[in-house]
């Protein structure tokens, strides 16, 4: 008796990739939830649990035997789906079991039932109905999704996989005793035609960038709000982690944690209170998702992490699946890699029923910051945007103008800060930005911004007192901040 397997089928909740039903359910009516389950990321419908989680097994009046289910499926199913039956003894009657469907997610195939030709798809915990655009774009993506599964004929077992990493996931799935590596990469779908397959390089291999050159992720820290170029060159941290996911994942939020500060204020009570410059769950979770869901097939781009002094930009090559927009992301899950997304879930990093990106938008707003922003720049890539408060913003500007002007810093009034803060975030200002920021007029923004060239300060920019481009920016002599 596997007890394990009998908790998780009695008190996992039902979600994208589990289900459950009593054995008196008319097994035609189990035929869209195998198909959604199918066309979706895979998933284990059981039957012989009530919705409670009750077992209730065979031994009721009206209930189904394990052949019908099985002859329903092969009838009604087109094209046939891959699927398994498991009976799970929990007691000691001859009907004392559940019956486990494992169906695992067509690739290249939208599978529909028969003869209305339905689709059916899985989102959270429903098996729904798609309409004729809907069926339009999931047949685009089943052409994706084939990328994962294709084979590398010159990797191998013994050269190309990282034994470590194996054995991390099968302690994740409290597999004691001696690890059979390959049996375990058959077992997920990760060996085709006894070749490794994408994804399993992706999820375990030494060095994936030797098959995959674009499976990286690059971390960038810029001083200032936005990249600037030759001299005036803003990045001070680098990284970046070309290893297996598991690998990036840990490395990548290691490093990340290490550019972040908690910043201290002075509360309008009088007290001070310190507050996280980003909710670490929105990040790693932004990170998480563009390394399971990006499209690996786009081979000229990689998984980029941008920090400014304001926000944080997580991009991730290749559109949202078709079958998820901007509008409907927060409840729709569906994934162009499901079986990467399926060993992260058992690492724990994936979360179900779309608990991830609700969970962004929950952390950013119990932080008092603004909601995140996804876009798809140009159509070809997914951004998400975390954005910083302004009290972090301006506290990470002043330290970083007190080390830029070093011994002048303690000489400058409040307003004189100020203005050179703004200065700095915002690269290049006219004298009537500032007097609108002041909230003063531009006769009093020009004799300041004045005084602060005359001490080296600031530093203007024009062809004369009549140009209507001229400026004022940060000198460049004081360079960027190492």
């Amino acid at each position: 008796m596997n007890l394990k397997l009998l908790d998780y089928l009695g008190n996992t909740a039902e979600g994208p990739y589990f289900d459950r039903k009593s054995s008196r359910i008319a097994p035609k009516d189990i035929i869209r939830h195998i198909i959604a389950f199918a066309n979706a990321n895979g998933g284990s419908l059981a039957i012989g649990v009530e919705d409670d989680g009750e077992f209730t097994g065979f031994g009721m009046q009206r209930s189904h035997s394990p052949d019908e289910y099985k002859e329903e499926i092969l009838k009604s199913c087109y094209p046939l789906p891959s699927f398994n039956f498991e009976k799970v003894a929990y007691g000691s009657k001859d009907t004392d079991y559940i019956l486990l469907i494992r169906v695992e997610a067509s690739s290249n195939q939208v599978i529909m039932k028969m003869p209305e030709k339905t689709v059916y798809f899985r989102v959270s915990d429903k098996s729904m109905a798609l309409n004729h655009d809907q069926i339009t774009k999931l047949e685009y993506d089943k052409g994706q999704r084939f990328f994962e599964e294709q084979e590398i004929k010159d990797a191998t077992i013994e050269e190309d996989i990282d034994y470590d990493i194996v054995r991390m996931y099968c302690e994740k799935m409290d597999v004691t005793g001696d690890i059979n590596v390959k049996a375990t990469l058959n077992a997920r779908g990760l060996i085709r035609n006894r070749h490794l397959t994408n994804a399993a390089i992706l999820l375990f291999g030494k060095n994936p960038t030797k098959f995959l050159p674009q499976a990286r992720v690059r971390f960038i820290r810029y001083d200032g709000m936005k990249p600037l170029t030759g001299e005036r060159i803003n990045i001070s941290k680098e990284k970046v982690c070309d290893a297996a996911i598991p690998v990036i994942l840990l490395q990548i939020a290691d490093f990340i944690r290490a550019q972040l500060r908690e910043f201290q204020f002075l509360a309008s009570n009088g007290q001070f209170k310190r507050i996280p410059e980003y909710p670490e769950f929105a990040w790693f979770e932004g990170i998480v998702n563009a390394l399971t869901h990006r499209d690996y097939s786009v081979s000229g781009d990689h998984i980029r992490v941008s920090m400014y002094d304001d926000r944080m930009e997580i991009f991730s090559p290749g559109k949202l699946p078709n079958i998820v927009t901007l509008k409907n992301m927060k409840y729709t899950r569906f994934s162009r890699n499901p079986r990467i997304a399926r060993i992260l879930t058992e690492f724990g990093w994936v979360k179900e029923l779309n608990e991830g990106v609700n969970r962004i938008y929950d952390e950013m707003q119990s932080f008092f910051l603004k909601s995140p922003q996804y876009s798809e720049p140009n159509n070809q890539a997914v951004r998400l945007i975390l954005e910083n408060s302004i009290t972090s913003r301006n506290i990470r500007a002043s330290d970083q103008l007190s080390t830029l002007f070093a011994k002048e810093w303690v000489t400058l009034s409040d307003e004189e800060r100020v203005i050179l803060q703004y200065l700095y975030c915002n690269d290049k200002v006219k004298v009537r930005d500032l007097a609108g920021f002041l909230g003063k007029s531009v006769v009093y923004a020009r004799k300041v911004l004045k005084e602060l060239t005359a001490r080296g300060l600031a530093e203007w920019k024009g062809s004369s007192v009549k140009d209507p481009h001229q400026y004022y920016t940060i000198p460049r002599q004081y360079g960027k901040i190492k």
